[in-house]
């Protein structure tokens, strides 16, 4: 018996929870053109309540994606420019004397939105780039001493230029673990390409979306994710998986027990998006790449010389049920 016949209350809150993931999506790509499968990954990403690294070169669309979501979700925004001179009080907040009451005020820093762009993220130094480590996991900040909660939902999506640019800090192994997948928008075909060189302005075209969320509505969607059935056999596939990356030579470390509970969720997340409440295979196989590819470091160059990933290499050497 799977999840849908065993709870048909639960069944259609799901079916629900998709619909508005599906207008979601609808929306975003009316302004980001051709490139559907990121933009449902992003929004896995968000429906598993992770978050979102997305690399690639500037222009084409890291940004705009971030501020088209975060008004299709209807969620508290802010961004925050990442430079070599920002420090960490300028994401969390700081204590300021007040002279006339004669104490210290904590006054908030952007960290404290529902939906934080972490805009070239790699261009801050690594002492700024931990700033958002506590926040990331926690949901959490700590200031002066006193531990203060962030709003619900959080997600971050940051953006990050390639390494070779000039003016990088590549991030630590700790920070890219925090991020739940990371993707590549990559440059347009064509079509999208000519659609974009003759259409109105993209910044102009996000601002009269409507949203198809809010905060509450995206907390029950991401509830509904959390409670998609997994299936012993998929369980036992993504152990397969850990275990594989721990004990092959082709990676310098293996996956943490963090990386499979992303994994895990991710696929989710997926299953939810794509209307089940119950995951199949190919709905892991989907978003394993944006989930374990940042998390693994290959021992040489052996997968560069055959031009694959290690989510490819974990799919040829792992089966599926």
């Amino acid at each position: 018996m799977n999840a849908s016949s065993s709870n048909p209350a639960g069944s259609t809150l799901a079916r629900a929870s998709t619909q508005l993931l599906s207008q979601a999506a609808e929306s975003i790509a009316q302004v980001i053109l051709g490139k559907d499968e990121q933009i449902r990954l992003a929004l896995t990403c968000l429906v598993a309540q992770g978050h979102l690294l997305i690399e690639d070169t500037p222009g084409v669309g890291k940004t705009t994606l971030a501020h088209t979501i975060a008004q299709v979700m209807g969620l508290d925004f802010q961004r925050i420019q990442f430079t070599s001179d920002l420090l960490p009080s300028d994401i969390l907040g700081a204590a300021i004397y007040n002279r006339e009451q004669s104490t210290f005020e904590f006054h908030k820093g952007p960290v404290f939105a529902n939906f934080i762009l972490a805009d070239e993220v790699n261009r801050a130094t690594p002492k700024t780039q931990s700033a958002l480590l506590e926040a990331m996991e926690e949901r959490q900040v700590t200031v002066e001493g006193e531990t203060r909660k962030l709003p619900r939902p959080f997600f971050v999506i940051a953006t990050q230029n390639p390494l070779h640019q000039l003016g990088t800090y590549p991030l630590p192994e700790s920070q890219l673990d925090r991020f739940l997948m990371r993707i590549q928008l990559g440059y347009p075909d064509k079509k999208a390409e000519r659609e974009l060189l003759q259409g109105a302005d993209r910044r102009d075209m996000i601002k009269h979306l409507q949203p198809v969320l809010n905060a509450g509505k995206l907390l029950t969607v991401q509830k509904q994710a959390a409670k998609i059935h997994v299936a012993e056999a998929l369980l036992d596939y993504i152990q397969a998986v850990l275990e594989f990356t721990r004990q092959s030579p082709m990676f310098e470390f293996g996956l943490s027990p963090r990386g499979g509970l992303a994994l895990l969720n991710a696929a989710r997340a997926r299953a939810l998006l794509e209307g089940q409440d119950y995951v199949l295979p190919e709905h892991i196989k989907t978003v394993m790449a944006a989930v374990v590819n940042h998390r693994l470091e290959v021992a040489g160059d052996e997968l560069g010389r055959q031009e694959k990933t290690a989510a490819s290499y974990i799919a040829e050497s792992v089966p599926i049920p």
